[in-house]
């Protein structure tokens, strides 16, 4: 399979990358190898007695114990939501919705809910960047005219409003985001958080998202970028911040923004190719997923600038360049990367220009 589907995404030309049904079921595979592999796992859960240390990933996560770690398992189910929605003629259909299915079923998702609810220290698990993809999970269900899908989105509802209420408890509380290449960037998961509150109709979270959005990056100019990438990243914190206020300030307020907020020696780099050194580590092979957030954040932000400045222009060819030298490698780094690059190649797909 791997060889086939390097070939495939190989064929892709760069100036077009396109989610052909052949790419999109050869992508498939990777989740649906790992949504039920309850091991590696990387649980991220913390002991409150001696009983937790005997409770297996699976009894912790009915649902999403699989492909690693939480929130991979929790996008590996958006892509392949997304992929049935989107793409026609895509293999192994019947399989993928048996597998969805079952991990929609309500006992499991109450016992995800239970999770959060029951475990004192559990109300910051995942905090945010789990949380972001289980509302852009949701997101992609509500918005999908299917029966089967209607029915799964009813039953991620529990969960998808106990991740809204701890997220409104806590965007009061956070008086300072994180600016990490990391799971903790608070752009990228407001980013997603907006996205859903605009899809759900939910006028007092997106209030609130806006407000804090501008509190936190409003008066941010000349943004360290050209200091980017740390060894590990797979977001660019100017990047996602670019890309969360292009969704913020009116078009004309984004572009006075971001011409403070960029500086030329800044998006020179950030359009820069990352060097990824060994594909076998776990944390390297993060800039893998750099190379594809890379690209869907200029793909983002150029949509809200003057298209026909030269800016803008190579901000789009760069975006497609780095995207297209990204896909050959979702395959590249084992199950260190293979539990989720092809989530992030899926998602930046559906943002190309």
């Amino acid at each position: 399979m791997k060889p086939l589907l390097v070939c495939a995404l190989l064929a892709v030309p760069a100036a077009a990358q396109m989610l052909t049904p052949e790419i999109a079921s050869r992508l498939a595979e990777l989740p649906l190898h790992c949504i039920q592999q309850e091991y590696p796992n990387k649980t991220a859960h913390t002991i409150e007695s001696e009983t937790d240390a005997r409770l297996t990933p699976r009894q912790l996560h009915p649902s999403f114990y699989g492909c690693f770690d939480w929130h991979s398992s929790v996008h590996g189910h958006w892509m392949l939501v997304r992929l049935l929605k989107t793409t026609k003629g895509l293999a192994k259909e019947a399989q993928i919705r048996k597998i969805l299915a079952t991990s929609f079923e309500p006992e499991a998702l109450a016992g995800e809910v239970k999770y959060f609810s029951n475990y004192k220290l559990a109300r910051t698990f995942e905090r945010t960047y789990g949380w972001a993809w289980l509302l852009k999970l949701d997101e992609e269900l509500r918005t999908w005219e299917d029966p089967q899908g209607r029915k799964w989105a009813k039953n991620l509802q529990p969960l998808t409003s106990l991740v809204v209420e701890l997220w409104t408890a806590y965007l009061p509380k956070q008086t300072y985001p994180n600016r990490t290449g990391v799971h903790p960037n608070t752009a990228f998961g407001l980013v997603f958080a907006l996205d859903w509150a605009r899809a759900a109709r939910d006028a007092k979270f997106e209030a609130q998202i806006l407000q804090r959005a501008k509190d936190y990056y409003g008066n941010n100019t000349a943004v360290a970028a050209f200091q980017e990438p740390d060894g590990t990243d797979f977001l660019s914190p100017t990047l996602e911040v670019a890309d969360l206020m292009r969704r913020v300030l009116p078009a004309e307020e984004f572009r006075v923004w971001f011409n403070k907020f960029m500086t030329t020696a800044g998006l020179a780099n950030l359009t820069k190719a990352p060097e990824v050194s060994d594909r076998s580590d776990y944390q390297i092979v993060h800039l893998d997923g750099l190379y594809l957030s890379r690209a869907w954040c200029l793909f983002g932000v150029a949509s809200a600038l003057p298209q026909n400045s030269a800016r803008t222009q190579n901000m789009l060819a760069s975006a497609r360049r780095l995207l297209g030298a990204a896909l050959p490698n979702v395959t590249g780094g084992n199950y260190g990367g293979e539990h989720w690059l092809a989530s992030f190649a899926v998602y930046a797909l559906s943002q190309s220009r």
